[in-house]
């Protein structure tokens, strides 16, 4: 989103899309902002991706994923797995910032009714009808799992969301089924995606595959994301990125980018 004040009767929060309404007419043909071309080393092809149509969403650093007494460590999971791409992205997120490349939070944050929940989708939390499901208390007060404004869903405090950040909250896997996820890309003009966030072959590769079958061109940015899923389920998750659904670099070599740019 443009940080600047908008134009007087400006219809539209993105410099990339809007329209400009006076008492006479309405300008729907205002031009669009040139591109500021960013080359980044990628497999399985380097890219040039523009800066002003690019985004970064980050899945599902959350509390109940990341954090000691979040969900998955309630439950005997390794919740330490899932925090490696908190230092990345610690370095990342300031910089992509700086650039004007918007970051978007997209979390899972179920409605404490429940109410859009079916039975497969609790049972994926409950899977023996037993144990801490779906917007269940958690031990210690800690709240409700993933049930949304709660200590339970919120990004960890290493990485809390400023000011001028979007938040999305999602209810499957993919951050786009059901979602106004496509809609805020589309106002933003977004063309290129960088996708961080855990777990790289759940929520993240999904919500990637489904970005690709929009018509988003894909990056995973790989030390920026996580699973405690074994370690063949990244290497499959790599592999087929760069086979069928974008295309794979790091924070390293965005930083680098950034600076040459």
């Amino acid at each position: 989103m443009s940080s600047s004040r908008p134009a007087a009767g400006q219809l539209g929060v993105s410099a990339q899309y809007h329209w400009i309404a006076t008492p006479e007419e309405v300008n729907l043909a205002l031009p669009a902002p040139a591109p500021r071309p960013m080359r980044l080393a990628a497999e399985p092809q380097n890219l040039v991706i523009d800066l002003q149509r690019s985004a970064i969403v980050v899945i599902d650093m959350q509390n109940d994923f990341c954090t000691r007494g979040g969900w998955v460590d309630h439950i005997g999971g390794n919740y330490e797995a899932d925090r490696a791409p908190i230092e990345p992205l610690r370095r990342l997120l300031p910089a992509l910032r700086a650039a004007g490349v918007p970051v978007i939070w997209v979390n899972w944050g179920n409605r404490p009714d429940l109410a859009n929940m079916p039975p497969n989708q609790l049972h994926l939390y409950k899977p023996k009808g037993s144990g801490t499901g779906l917007g269940e208390p958690l031990p210690d007060g800690r709240g409700n799992v993933l049930e949304k404004d709660s200590w339970a869903a919120a990004v960890v405090d290493e990485l809390a969301p400023l000011e001028g950040d979007i938040k999305v909250d999602k209810y499957r896997i993919s951050g786009f089924w059901d979602t106004p996820l496509d809609s805020i890309l589309r106002n933003l003009g977004t063309r290129s995606i960088l996708f961080a966030g855990v777990n790289t072959d759940q929520c993240v590769l999904h919500s990637l595959t489904d970005a690709n079958f929009l018509g988003y061109g894909c990056v995973l940015l790989e030390d920026c994301c996580a699973t405690s899923s074994p370690a063949f389920c990244t290497e499959a998750t790599i592999w087929n990125v760069k086979k069928c659904f974008g295309f794979v670099s790091d924070s390293a070599r965005v930083l680098q980018a950034l600076k040459e740019a």
